[in-house]
């Protein structure tokens, strides 16, 4: 098997861009909470944090999940079969990548408008989205280091 092709500059940039588009699409799980759970105790309004965060999810969060994916895919095109779409591995790591553009887009993204327009029951189930995602970032971690189905 040969891994010269792992080792060049076209595949390494990609990588460096597939790595950075993961920490811009799920950095947002991790701080977004957290700045809605200090507001809260503070007993201020947080209608408008939700509207800048759904403006997030929409314009940036969602467009680096979906980047990821695209140079993750751009890595296994530039790794000179090392890498292929038949392992195991690569077929995990698309399904929770589709999983994560379906979390963010499909549930995250119209509950934070919801919860912006003062809904808390769609509040209350935030977090519960964000969960998803930091679930499905650790899955996506543990395939890509134990790569299942990688000869």
């Amino acid at each position: 098997m040969v891994f010269a092709a792992l080792d060049s500059f076209g595949f390494r940039a990609f990588l460096l861009l597939h790595i950075i588009a993961i920490v811009v699409a799920f950095a947002p799980g991790f701080v977004w909470p957290l700045v809605g759970l200090a507001l809260r105790k503070e007993q201020k309004s947080i209608g408008t944090l939700y509207t800048v965060v759904a403006d997030n999810a929409l314009k940036i969060q969602g467009v680096a999940m979906i980047l990821a994916g695209i140079f993750g895919i751009g890595m296994i095109s530039l790794s000179d079969e090392a890498y292929k779409f038949s392992q195991s591995w690569v077929s995990i790591s698309l399904l929770l990548w589709f999983l994560g553009i379906g979390v963010i887009y499909g549930l995250l993204l119209p509950t934070l408008k919801r919860a912006g327009s003062g809904n808390e029951t769609s509040e209350a189930r935030i977090p519960m989205y964000y969960g998803m995602l930091h679930l499905l970032l650790l899955l996506a971690v543990i395939d890509m280091i134990w790569k299942p189905g990688f000869p």
